[in-house]
């Protein structure tokens, strides 16, 4: 059996593709696999002579480059700990976790070097700007960075380690929608067999190329677009500013993925913002998308012109981090999109269960992942509904410095109590209710998920997203609309659009509680509809920050 190890899986796949391309910019040349090699054992040398042992921390806070990754692996292939940072965590954040990671080292982008105190750049045994994997000196950057010293000028050579497959690699500080920031400790085990079992719901190869839009330092993009591909041989390709549609779909024409990862938000835009808004443009569209055999040769039509949008050859476009609106996904299977949808925590490194593309069921999850056992716990007699509970070696090794919350959700035989209510049906295919936490219990004792109603409510016409909360005994459909499409119909008022505007919100809060209600049970009615002002907080995987609006 082969140890399970990144430096293992570092090794053996540098040896196989070392001159295949790895790791670029979009648009510019990429690193190959052996020019990787070479930075990484640079960089894990120079940690080494700078008192970096096996153990400890080295923080990772850029946004996503090439570098990253090179800085990632000279970190694990030493025995160190990888600690990454999303780039939007506030300055306070990242001042708390790196003190609470106790990390020593830090790897840091210019872009985000000036979030990081001075204060806390003195505690650090070095500090290593990612853009060019040079030495930073002081609290100060220089007005030409390539004036610093680059690390490969050093010139050392590695001290060989032992690492186990048990050995801790990497502690991800999750950005959760429940408020505090907890830090996730994964081992070389977990990471890599998820990579390798995910790698057997879709194989990659040296022919794949990927796009990455989403941050590495996440444990979806960093285990599926990044230590999965890179052991498979693929080239993966970052951009450099935001994918904004302007720099997107270039890069989409340029690069032609076979592989993308996304969140859910990303493609209802596209759908909501594109597709719909299209059908909805002529009246003789907006009549025929109402039926569904006309509907589904519609979007069959829209697919193949989206397909061509992400460049025409993709085989594999991963959505995961939150659940998919099932209107978005209606049409993406009457589209024959190449979509897949994978369900996992950032405690489970992170894949629990996936499906391949054309092999999903609407709705569903997928079955479990090989190697990991799921089950509802105590199931309700009825539905078959309960908590999705998991085991496997994916599984997390628990919470950095809180024993008492690793308690709460690793049971003393190995499970991982998810806190995601579930079901599966006779196929073995999981379907998410929605979270524990989020579920409210109605006044007869009935419950109601509210992920549910907002999947009802995100498709009624203007609405952008939702949060449906219990207040004072009533449920309360808080909701942010869309409001460059409402403003539109009154640019030609001037001075008096703001009236109308705000007339037309107070029709659709009413129109939008009458649309609901007709669809939703009569224990999951809502009272009241307010009219989000700006756009709800969210999470690296754009999930909205529930806490903060209950």
């Amino acid at each position: 059996m082969t140890i399970k190890t990144l430096r293992s899986l570092f090794y053996n796949s540098v040896e196989k593709n070392s001159t295949h391309p790895s790791l670029g910019f979009v648009g510019e040349e990429p690193l190959s696999f052996s020019q990787v090699k070479t930075h990484v054992e640079n960089v894990a040398a120079y940690l080494q002579q700078h008192g970096i042992t096996k153990g400890d921390k080295v923080g990772i806070y850029s946004a996503n480059h090439p570098n990253w990754g090179v800085a990632y692996f000279a970190i694990v292939t030493i025995g160190a700990v990888a600690v990454p940072l999303l780039p939007d965590f506030h300055e306070d954040e990242v001042e708390n976790i790196v003190k609470h990671s106790e990390a020593k080292a830090i790897f840091v982008s210019e872009g985000l070097f000036r979030k990081l105190k001075p204060a806390l750049l003195q505690q650090m045994k070095l500090s290593i700007l990612v853009d060019n994997l040079s030495i930073i000196e002081g609290n100060d950057l220089p007005e030409d960075i390539d004036k610093l010293q680059a690390v490969s000028e050093t010139n050392n050579e590695v001290t060989p380690v032992e690492i186990d497959e048990d050995d801790l690699a990497s502690i991800i500080y999750t950005s959760g929608t429940t408020g505090k920031s907890k830090g996730v400790m994964l081992s070389h085990k977990n990471l890599v067999f998820t990579a390798e079992n995910s790698g057997k719901i879709h194989p990659m190869d040296t022919s794949d190329r990927l796009l990455s839009l989403l941050p590495l330092s996440h444990t979806y993009e960093n285990t599926i677009a990044f230590i999965l591909p890179f052991s498979s041989g693929s080239h993966i390709n970052y951009l450099r500013k935001p994918p904004i549609p302007s720099v997107l779909l270039p890069a989409l024409k340029q690069v032609k993925p076979t592989i993308m990862l996304s969140v859910p938000l990303i493609i209802e835009k596209v759908y909501k913002g594109k597709v719909l808004k299209q059908m909805e443009s002529k009246f003789l569209t907006r009549m025929l998308y109402k039926f569904a055999p006309t509907r589904k040769l519609l979007n069959l039509v829209a697919g193949k012109k989206l397909y061509e949008t992400f460049g025409g050859h993709l085989k594999f476009f991963g959505i995961g981090g939150a659940k998919l609106d099932p209107s978005v996904e209606r049409f993406l299977i009457e589209a024959k999109f190449p979509y897949a949808i994978g369900y996992g925590l950032t405690e489970t490194s992170p894949l629990l269960a996936g499906f391949d593309s054309y092999n999903g069921k609407y709705q569903s999850t997928g079955p479990a992942m090989e190697g990991v056992t799921l089950k509802i716990n105590d199931p309700d007699p009825v539905t078959g509904q309960g908590e999705i509970w998991a085991k496997g070696d994916n599984v997390m090794k628990g919470y950095y410095k809180e024993p008492a919350l690793t308690e709460e959700v690793l049971t003393a035989d190995g499970w991982f109590k998810t806190g995601d209510l579930g079901a599966f049906d006779k196929s073995g295919y999981l379907f998410i209710k929605g979270r524990l936490k989020n579920m409210i219990v109605g006044a007869s004792g009935e419950n109601i998920y509210p992920e549910e109603i907002e999947a009802i409510i995100n498709r009624f016409k203007h609405v952008v997203e939702s949060v449906v909360v219990q207040k004072k005994g009533r449920l309360v459909a808080m909701v942010h609309f869309n409001m460059e499409e409402i403003e539109a119909k009154y640019l030609d008022l001037k001075e008096q659009a703001g009236q109308y505007v705000e007339k037309q919100i107070e029709e659709l809060t009413t129109e939008l509680q009458e649309f609901v209600n007709s669809k939703v049970n009569k224990f999951s009615r809502v009272q009241l509809v307010v009219a989000q002002p700006t756009p709800f907080e969210k999470t690296a995987t754009k999930k909205i920050k529930r806490f903060l609006y209950y």
